[in-house]
């Protein structure tokens, strides 16, 4: 037996996968059926796509072989095998794609049909098994009335069975709404019934989160409840937290059980509020970039820095793929982050971080004063730009006419706010003044200077001595080639007076 590390080099280099060794179908079933092969060949051949990017979540990565080796079998393109996503599996990685020149991209697995716009893109759910009788059986115990408005969400693995579903609902429940995915700027595979008479454009059509629906003429999506299809995860979470005056129920495939969803989302809303009012007492921001996919998330990013630095607090932009309790341990001049993801990676539970982690909306409504605290609430960031459903104006005090700065008391701290500008521009007497320090009630108020540079600058230990202008300045001369195991300058190595020098790197 040879151990893995004792191997040469060449025989490293040289290492290939054995596809047989491959254990397929993670899922069960046929591979073919599970990974809708043929439709997505069919995509690839009519727009005649020379290469394409395949990307897997990890648990579906032990499949990716015999899928790709299909695929380019029938379609003769050549296909890049995507794992392992610097962010939220859920999110598509276009960013990867472009570094191979794809052509296009295969999303497989659950997603949260976020928007994408930099390539052409194909949703491939897949078909986690499901027992629709008992679907429906337990839909009928969770709904007697059989006039409940009802608006059914499911989870984008069970799309292919909620046609069966609403033929089994529809001739008892005459107010029920099946959704429909819509994933803006991508194709998808799903029941053939959806967008047929499941959906009456006469009424008012909502689309929220990739899925589309109606609700009858005169009512509200508050007026219906909601039942869905999936395992208590973030996507449960995401719609619980924005329709959070509806009733919620739910059934989940793996152990066919439904039930009242009994999590007091106004408990869960007050955590929300919380970390809220961390927010407004921080004074140093981080920007934790948390998407590359996502549209718009420059433009949000850009709207952040912008309202943080206009409510007197200074901001910081980090990115880090996928964010954890160590990297951000590394920060402590930051007093609270925000999370620019997409709706279902943004509600982070930071209860284990050192410093709480917002949302957009949640930094928004911490900076914005003229945004009031309504129990609304906004996973989606694109609904705060402007033109969104959220949006509110940041307006600043005038300061032509002396608008006083309003405070409050922090109710975490018990101390006073200001909610102030930091325009560098002041009027003072009719003359525009460019300085930080400003007349103010006869005296002078100097802005507030807490800035990451400052934190550093009063701690014990501040990492490695610089020393600059201490260390003699060298040329630049040639590094070692090769790899660790034989450099090519080593020459002869373990005896052996043969070895030649490996390939340059």
């Amino acid at each position: 037996m040879t151990d893995a590390f004792s191997s040469n080099s060449e025989a490293v280099l040289q290492r290939s996968v054995n596809v047989s060794t491959i254990a397929t179908g993670s899922l069960g079933g046929n591979l073919v059926e599970l990974y809708q092969i043929v439709e997505t060949c069919h995509f690839v051949t009519s727009h005649q796509f020379k290469k394409v990017a395949l990307q897997f979540p990890d648990e579906l990565l032990s499949d990716a072989v015999p899928v790709s080796a299909e695929i380019e079998k029938e379609t003769k393109a050549k296909t890049f095998v995507l794992g392992d996503t610097s962010y939220g599996s859920c999110c598509v990685d276009e960013v990867a794609a472009e570094h191979v020149g794809a052509d296009c991209l295969v999303h497989y697995g659950p997603s949260c049909l976020s928007p994408s716009r930099r390539l052409p893109l194909l949703y491939v759910f897949g078909k986690r098994p499901i027992d629709i009788q008992q679907c429906a059986t337990a839909f009928k115990e969770l709904y007697p009335d059989c006039q409940s408005h009802v608006i059914i969400l499911y989870d984008v693995t069970y799309s292919y069975a909620m046609g069966v579903l609403w033929k089994l609902l529809c001739d008892m429940y005459a107010n029920i709404v099946v959704s429909i995915l819509k994933a803006d700027g991508a194709e998808l595979i799903q029941d053939s019934f959806l967008g047929s008479d499941n959906l009456d454009l006469h009424d008012g059509v909502n689309i929220k989160f990739g899925r589309q629906f109606c609700v009858k003429e005169g009512q509200s999506i508050d007026d219906y409840s909601m039942f869905y299809i999936g395992q208590e995860g973030l996507t449960l979470t995401n719609f619980m937290m924005t329709w959070n005056h509806c009733a919620f129920s739910s059934f989940n495939p793996e152990t066919s059980t439904g039930r009242v969803e009994s999590i007091k989302i106004n408990k869960a809303l007050m955590k929300r509020y919380y970390v809220i009012e961390r927010a407004k007492d921080a004074g140093v921001v981080g920007i934790l970039v948390g998407t590359l996919g996502v549209a718009n998330y420059l433009t949000i990013i850009e709207q952040l820095k912008d309202i943080i630095h206009k409510a007197g607090k200074k901001s910081y932009m980090f990115a880090m793929g996928k964010i954890n309790v160590p990297k951000l341990a590394n920060f402590l001049e930051i007093d609270v982050y925000v999370l620019v993801a997409c709706s279902e990676s943004s509600l982070l539970d930071s209860s284990e971080f050192y410093r709480p982690v917002v949302t957009p909306f949640e930094m928004d409504l911490a900076c914005n004063k003229h945004r009031e605290w309504t129990g609304e609430y906004a996973t989606d960031f694109r609904d705060l730009l402007p033109g969104g459903s959220s949006h509110v104006d940041f307006r600043e005090p005038n300061q032509s006419t002396n608008e006083e700065e309003t405070t409050d008391v922090s109710l975490i701290t018990g101390a006073l706010r200001t909610s102030c500008s930091t325009n560098s521009s002041k009027i003072i007497n009719g003359t525009l003044v460019l300085s930080s320090i400003v007349p103010k009630n006869q005296s002078l108020t100097v802005a507030n200077t807490n800035t990451a540079a400052s934190f550093l600058a009063g701690r014990n230990w501040q990492g490695l001595e610089p020393k600059l202008g201490q260390t003699p300045v060298v040329k630049a001369v040639e590094g070692r080639r090769g790899i660790a195991i034989a450099y090519e300058e080593e020459g002869v190595r373990n005896g052996d007076s043969s070895t030649t020098p490996l390939q340059k790197s």
